[in-house]
């Protein structure tokens, strides 16, 4: 445990939270930036997915205070969160980051200050910087849009353009920081997700349910990306796109589903010619045939969303992305 070190008694705990797979590396240069930070975590749990690497005995040998859980198979990014979410049972913040990822020193300083500034925000995001291109962005919060597919916000720009902090859809899961009660309460990420596109469906499920993001520019973490699935492979195209079919169904609300239903479709039957003209035929028919098959589970599932509303329409609405030349342009980094 990293226990206090220096931060008052009535200072929110914050625990931290690494998925890792076969990232030994770049995972030891995560975890060294996290207990060096300027504000220690309360606690620091690396949930390890059977790496057949060397990071368990690197995180075990260099890390004597990291809670390590070693997985005999690899359960996915989803499932591995929950598991160090329900660790953290003794802390009041939980903060993601991916084993590619290193933080700031201030990072999780500067998150805990905007969550005791904002107590009315459910989550926050950091300014994700490209780790292979300076003054870059990564992120700079998710993005939503009403068609139903997500991108990193501002990706590809240069760092100036999103200084300011404002609310915004979500944290991605490379960088996150979430107020616990808040996971419990949504029941972490959807499992049957795997991977990719789990954090997107989490914080529409956050939105739907009424909590609000903010993207906190001053909180920065450097990210490699791709360093666990080799970037756009076939397995990343094949879960982000059977996801986002999930996602749009269990999670879009009735006023923006019903209305933007037939662009979804449109979205996927432009995808499988996209991909398809690009060698990916096979994988996108595979994800959504895949994705069909999932429909009723999620169907099921959406009654539980849509249960827990507790959104204002115009706030909701105000995180959203609109328009086929919104789409077009912002996902060009």
């Amino acid at each position: 445990m990293i226990a206090g070190m220096g931060a008052a008694e009535t200072a929110p705990r914050v625990g931290v939270v690494i998925v890792n797979f076969n990232a030994e590396g770049l995972l030891i240069d995560a975890v060294r930036s996290i207990a060096a930070q300027t504000r220690p975590p309360h606690r620091i749990v690396v949930v390890d997915n059977a790496s057949s690497d060397e990071s368990e005995a690197a995180i075990t040998a260099m890390f004597p205070g990291v809670t390590l859980v070693r997985l005999e198979e690899n359960i996915g990014f989803a499932a591995a969160n929950n598991i160090g979410i329900a660790m953290l049972d003794d802390c009041e913040l939980v903060a993601l980051l991916n084993p590619d990822a290193t933080a700031d020193p201030a990072w999780l300083e500067t998150l805990v200050a905007a969550s005791e500034e904002h107590p009315e925000m459910a989550g926050f995001a950091s300014m994700i910087v490209r780790a292979d291109e300076a003054g870059r962005l990564d992120s700079a919060g998710d993005v939503y849009h009403v068609y139903g597919t997500a991108w990193p916000g501002r990706q590809g720009k240069p760092l100036r353009t999103a200084l300011a902090q404002e609310e915004v859809f979500g944290p991605t899961g490379a960088a996150a920081l979430y107020r616990r009660e808040w996971l419990v309460r949504l029941g972490g990420f959807d499992e049957s997700y795997f991977c990719y596109f789990e954090d997107v469906d989490l914080n529409l499920r956050l939105q739907v349910a009424g909590g609000r993001c903010l993207y906190v520019p001053a909180a920065r973490v450097r990210h490699v990306g791709g360093a666990s699935t080799g970037g756009l492979s076939a397995f990343t195209i094949y879960h982000s796109q059977r996801n986002l079919v999930w996602t749009f169904v269990k999670s879009m609300p009735p006023h923006l589903f019903w209305r933007y239903l037939p662009m979804h479709v449109v979205l996927n039957v432009g995808s499988i010619v996209s991909y398809g003209a690009h060698g990916h035929l096979k994988t996108l028919l595979r994800a959504k045939r895949d994705a069909l098959g999932g429909l009723p589970a999620m169907v099921r599932a959406r009654r539980s969303v849509m249960a827990s509303r507790g959104f204002e329409r115009a706030t909701f609405d105000g995180v959203m992305r609109r328009g086929a030349r919104t789409l077009l342009s912002e996902t060009r980094s």
